[in-house]
């Protein structure tokens, strides 16, 4: 069956969003006396939804802090930065994104994330024309893992599981996307390599390769 649509995850896969994730927990962890590595970032929270990561603080670094209040912590400073700056994109993303326009894909956003960070890339960049539906956490109840963000942008698209792909960076959003019945291709950042992608149709390198992939697949 021919490939009627891609589904992008958002944060570290659309944009390069992680590093900067980092160090917004490195400075609110700061506050409370604690010093977050990178390594330990990466091993523990990359890829992770803000309030899961915030219980998992308040657990391992013994604060005494309600982990609610270091998750608003955290989306009031992504907000501030996202009504100032959208997080970069990963190289090749626009020329990827262009070429699916052009093909005459559906495209979409399906983040596990809340919307304004998708809305900020979409505005700065000028992509929002490109974009048939954008799905986020905040249009569900159960996040990444669970399948329901890509269910509803199957649900809004009017397209079956098999006649799309998604595209993630986490092992969390392979996981989302296979139960709802999507094959999965893993771009992975320099921050989730290390995530288990054993369920994805294929890994990839970056978005060049992923360029190439669906020239072959178009063509």
């Amino acid at each position: 069956m021919p490939i009627r649509a891609l589904l992008f995850d958002h944060d570290g896969t659309l944009v390069d969003s992680e590093p900067v994730h980092f160090h917004m927990w490195e400075r609110i962890l700061a506050d409370h006396g604690v010093t977050l590595l990178e390594e330990t970032y990466i091993a523990q929270y990359a890829g992770k939804p803000t309030t899961d990561n915030a219980k998992d603080m308040v657990e391992r670094f013994h604060l005494e802090r309600p982990h609610q209040e270091l998750a608003a912590k955290k989306s009031l400073v992504t907000q501030r930065r996202l009504d100032t700056e959208a997080f970069p994109l990963r190289p090749a993303v626009k020329e990827v994104i262009d070429f699916c326009h052009a093909q005459g894909l559906m495209l979409g956003v399906v983040t596990g994330a809340g919307r304004n960070g998708v809305e900020a890339t979409l505005r700065h960049n000028g992509l929002h024309r490109h974009f048939a539906t954008v799905v986020s956490g905040d249009d569900v109840t159960a996040s990444k893992p669970a399948p329901d963000v890509y269910l509803l942008a199957l649900e809004r698209l009017g397209i079956a599981a098999s006649e799309c792909f998604a595209i993630e960076d986490t092992e969390h959003g392979v996981s989302a996307a296979t139960a709802a019945g999507i094959s999965c291709i893993a771009i992975p950042n320099r921050m989730t390599r290390q995530h288990d992608f054993s369920a994805a149709t294929t890994v990839l390198e970056n978005f060049d390769e992923l360029f190439t992939w669906l020239e072959t697949a178009q063509g």
